[in-house]
Order: structure tokens, then sequence, then C-alpha cells
């Protein structure tokens, strides 16, 4: 049976009357209210790119690239799709010494193929940039805050932290890495390894096995090595993808470990003091 329009008005006139006589603080609470579940999300994804001096500008464009392609694919958006939402929030900010970091595109809704090309089309359309230093705990400090300052509420969060190098300021990386995981956040790896370490560098050979044992860490965490400048894009698509979806990484995917660290999780600190502070490297 249909209402009469006369009775749709006035029953939306009382409503209003009602309102009013209820106060502002009604009316607040309403317009507070109302975006609540519009902001309900699958996942709270951060994504932490390193710009140290040792990304060579090539390496940038390739990282950056991956992120662009990874997050307009057909299998990420088949993914996004996937979750109870169908949505995710996510925000991408660069970092390199212990006090550089810079949001280079806020807090963004993803629910389409539309948002993620506008998301993607911030990146592009940002400065490339390089800084000093290497600071992994200092990104992971500077992410923690983002978590709460967003207006999503996630079923999940996430850190996604890439870059070529291990910890070589702040903090130490363990230290924080585990105050994240305090908080039910998941913290995944995309070490990138094109470049052979030499005697003058601050690279290690086995920066992934750094990654799996001393950055990464959380319920499902993962660390997907970039190796050859040609799988520099598949990997990325492929993290993006597994996060988004919530999967267990696959066999070729090397999953946390939950051993004692194979590496001194204090590499880089001793590294640097070697370097650059006389100290013997031991």
């Amino acid at each position: 049976m249909r209402t009469p329009l006369g009775a749709i008005s006035v029953l939306a006139a009382l409503a209003g009357v009602l309102m009013l006589a209820a106060g502002p603080e009604a009316i607040g609470a309403r317009l507070v209210q109302a975006p609540r579940a519009a902001a309900d999300v699958d996942l709270e994804l951060i994504l932490a790119v390193d710009v140290s001096y040792s990304m060579d500008p090539d390496e940038q464009a390739l990282q950056r690239e991956g992120y662009i392609l990874g997050l307009t694919s057909p299998e990420f958006l088949s993914a996004l799709k996937q979750g109870g939402h169908g949505r995710i929030a996510i925000t991408y900010f660069e970092w390199a010494g212990i006090a550089d970091q810079k949001v280079v595109v806020p807090w963004r809704l993803i629910d389409s193929a539309a948002t993620a090309k506008a998301f993607t089309d911030e990146i592009a359309a940002a400065p490339y940039r390089r800084a000093y230093r290497t600071s992994i705990s200092g990104a992971l400090l500077y992410a923690s805050p983002l978590f709460d300052a967003n207006p999503f509420h996630g079923v999940r969060r996430t850190v996604d932290v890439s870059g070529d190098g291990v910890n070589n300021q702040g903090p130490p990386v363990t230290t924080i890495r585990d105050e994240l995981l305090a908080k039910s956040v998941t913290i995944n790896g995309l070490p990138i390894m094109l470049k052979r370490p030499m005697a003058a560098s601050m690279d290690i050979e086995n920066l992934d096995v750094y990654y799996e044992d001393c950055v990464v860490g959380g319920p499902g965490a993962f660390v997907v090595p970039i190796k050859e400048r040609e799988h520099f894009k598949d990997a990325t698509r492929t993290k993006l993808v597994l996060e988004v979806a919530g999967r267990t990484p696959p066999v070729r995917v090397v999953p946390v470990t939950s051993e004692a660290p194979r590496i001194s999780c204090m590499i880089g600190e001793r590294m640097w003091q070697y370097r650059w502070g006389g100290q013997d490297f031991n």
C-alpha cells in the first residue's frame, strides 16, 4: 500500500519539528553519526616509501610506478571487492632519516577503479625528492599516529614498508616494531635488492632476511623481496593484492620468522658507527 505524497510531507515536517525540539546537540549527534558507517573499511593501509639517497632516481621511478600500476590493476580491484565493505582507506608517505617524513597523499577512500586512479594520479603528480640517512624506526614512529588521526575505521591496520637499506638512525627498529604490533598493527615489507652491496656502501647482502627478522610482524605478516628490475611491478602488485585480500602468502613469498633473528637487528647502526665513528665493526 502506497503512502500519499501529502502524508509523506507531513511526516517529514513532523520529523523536522521533533529534531528542532530535541535541540542542536541531537542534530549534531545525527550529523556526526551518519558518516560513521560510511567510514567503515576492510583495511587501513599506510604505504611508507623510502626516498633516502641510496635509492637512485631509477629505483625511485620504478618504486612509484610499481605502486601506481599495482593500485589500478585488475587483480587489486578484484581483491578490493572481495572484502566485507568492498573498500579500503590508504595513505602514502615518503621517509628517510629520523626526522624526515612527508605525506605525499593523505588518507583517501578507495572503493572503485575511479578512486584508485585518483589516488595514483596524486602520487604521479608529486615531485621526486631524496634525503639523508635511513630510519625505518622513524618511519614506523611516524606511521603509528596516522591510524588514530584518520576518519576511517578498518577491520585491519597495516603498514607497508618499502626500502633498500637497514635502519641506521633513530631508535632500534625492533623496539618500534613491537610497539606497533602491541596495537594490533601488521607490518609488511618490500625490501629492494636491485644493487649488489659494495664495500663503501651501507647496504647488506641479505636485506630480505633483515626485513623478515627485524622489521615485519603481526598476523599474516610477510616480505616480498625484489631482486630483479623486471619483477618490480609484479612484486608490488602481488604485495598489494595480498594485503587487501588479507590472504596467507603463497610459498614463494617468505613469511615472517618467529625464531631468533638470523642477522643482527642493529647491523645498520653498527655499520654507521664503524664508518663515521671510528668504532670497530664486529
